[in-house]
């Protein structure tokens, strides 16, 4: 079971830009603790050391994608029940409804900003902490 409060996230991205703005801006403006991965070879090297909170996976990345890096994270005990949000452009109807299929408690859209990501996953952090559902329903 994971703390009350969101200290240690696992982000998954293979765009390195993207990938420097979001660590920059969650360690930066939100103050979290962020491990942030090229792709799911890299996240499964350390999340058994890192342990996070929060599983933040991008969609679409060559060779493994975010849904594929979420069911091999899924397979390890210590984050098995780990909260997902996937950040994506993909956001159309059906694309959300396999989401939820896969667990994914909610969905970050592309473009987002930075100077208020951090925020929106803390919104996020305490819709789950308190029992609400976003996508997952």
């Amino acid at each position: 079971m994971h703390g009350d409060h969101l200290n240690r996230i696992l982000y998954v991205e293979d765009d390195a830009d993207i990938r420097k703005i979001v660590s920059m801006s969650l360690e930066m403006v939100g103050d979290y603790t962020v491990a942030a991965c090229g792709s799911c070879a890299d996240a499964l090297e350390v999340v058994d050391d890192f342990a996070p909170d929060l599983l933040l996976l991008d969609v679409m990345m060559p060779d493994v994608d975010g849904p594929a890096t979420l069911r091999e994270l899924r397979k390890r005990e210590s984050t098995a029940d780990t909260p997902a949000v996937f950040i994506t452009a993909k956001v159309q109807a059906g694309d959300m409804a396999h989401y939820r299929r896969l667990g994914v408690f909610d969905v970050i859209v592309k473009p987002f900003d930075p100077m208020v990501l951090s925020d929106r996953v803390g919104q996020i952090w305490q819709q789950y902490r308190s029992g609400g559902h976003d996508v997952a329903g």
